[in-house]
């Protein structure tokens, strides 16, 4: 855990940007719709915060090689929170589309920077357990800022002050770390080929996440409440899922950074595939199964990004990460930006349990595309994988083909 301390500032930053962001996207649906927006017009706004972030992951990477990782976060940070103030100002939906796209464009570059410059202080040895601690910050903060709103209400100026007092906050961390930020990014324009090239599987994958983990977050409380649950069930059953995201994120990270990091990423949706097979087939209105069923989506599916950037990263040159992690954000929005969409649209047609056998489609084409990967490219070399494959290969014919150390150049 040493490798983490330096990292410490940077990643209470995370915790305190996460948890306003966490913290606004629920709270601007319920307030939203207590403003008197219909359900389409809050989805609408709820798209522009999407459509923002697929534009910010496309010019991030400008931003951060003109003035730096330090003054990019500053100034992207500072017009956010600039523009949760005018949500407040000015109630309107077009102004709140406007705002939210404006945002997404802001913490596409904000979450850019930060997980660029993790990647860069780390080595592949380390990188998916920090990831992982990363993404139990941002699990954690989430979850917890959820807490603000029964605290706080829906109506009135608190709570936008609360999300805009974080976002501002978020630069105090983030100023007072060691002066060693990442060199900028290299002078090259965004191109989503890069990603592909550096690894195709986790390209796929950070698509299938926002398929599959932003729909869950989008329409989980509609499939509650569609199998009858309560309200107080409703946010216990979107809590456990979340929750359950910090479960595994540091073992499985632990064991993707000494085996072939592609079979734990299969072994991740795997998991995810079983768990949204029984919410489908066999969890039915039961509140506890549901509880139970949810439970194991969310150990083994939110764990899946922090995974599939671990992997692009083991790959990518000096100077490069800053793009990987752009370009894993845009995979990522891309499929937030359908997935919801999509499986809303099978939910009104055939019943809340669609939403889980929509994601039983999209994981089973996952899993055997990751399989596909494991054959076609051998895994990333680093010395201690080379150990470990080294003592599974005296033990066993099967792991000595995952073993045999491969060329530097090879990807996912």
């Amino acid at each position: 855990m040493n490798d983490i301390r330096p990292l410490i500032p940077l990643l209470v930053t995370a915790g305190i940007l996460i948890g306003g962001n966490g913290l606004q996207g629920t709270f601007i649906s319920l307030r939203a719709l207590n403003e008197g927006f219909s359900a389409s017009v809050v989805g609408m706004i709820g798209t522009g915060y999407f459509i923002g972030f697929v534009i910010g992951c496309v010019y991030v990477t400008k931003i951060m090689r003109a003035i730096g990782h330090i003054r990019a976060f500053s100034a992207l940070a500072a017009i956010a929170s600039a523009a949760s103030i005018v949500m407040v100002l000015v109630i309107d939906p077009v102004s709140w589309f406007l705002m939210r796209l404006i945002q997404g464009i802001c913490f596409a570059g904000l979450f850019a920077v930060v997980e660029s410059w993790l990647n860069a202080r780390v080595t592949n040895a380390t990188r998916a357990r920090t990831l992982s601690v990363y993404r139990f910050v941002d699990l954690g903060s989430v979850t917890a800022a959820q807490y603000l709103i029964p605290l706080f209400g829906v109506s009135g100026f608190d709570l936008f002050a609360i999300i805009s007092m974080a976002l501002t906050l978020s630069l105090v961390p983030i100023s007072f770390a060691d002066r060693t930020s990442p060199a900028p990014p290299e002078d090259v324009k965004f191109d989503i080929k890069v990603l592909w090239s550096v690894s195709p599987l986790a390209t796929v994958g950070c698509i299938v996440i926002g398929l599959t983990n932003s729909s869950f977050r989008s329409l989980g409380p509609i499939y509650a409440d569609g199998i009858g649950m309560s309200v107080t069930a409703i946010a216990t059953f979107m809590s456990v899922g979340i929750f359950a995201g910090i479960v595994l994120q540091y073992p499985l990270g632990h064991y993707s950074d000494k085996l072939d990091r592609r079979v734990i990423i299969l072994i991740s949706a795997l998991g995810a595939l079983v768990a949204c097979a029984y919410l489908a087939f066999f969890a039915g209105d039961s509140e506890l199964a549901n509880f139970v069923g949810i439970f194991a989506f969310g150990a083994f599916a939110m764990p899946l990004y922090s995974l599939c950037s671990a992997h692009a990263n083991d790959h990518a040159a000096p100077g490069q990460h800053a793009l990987i992690s752009a370009g894993t954000l845009f995979f990522w929005s891309v499929g937030a930006v359908i997935g919801p969409l999509f499986a809303s649209f099978l939910i009104d047609a055939f019943g809340p349990h669609a939403l889980f056998l929509y994601m039983i489609v999209v994981l089973t084409f996952f899993v055997a595309y990751t399989v596909a990967r494991i054959f076609a490219r051998e895994a990333v070399p680093t010395e201690r994988r080379r150990m470990r494959f080294r003592s599974l290969l005296r033990t066993s014919t099967f792991f000595s083909k995952l073993a045999t150390p491969p060329s530097e150049k090879d990807g996912g």
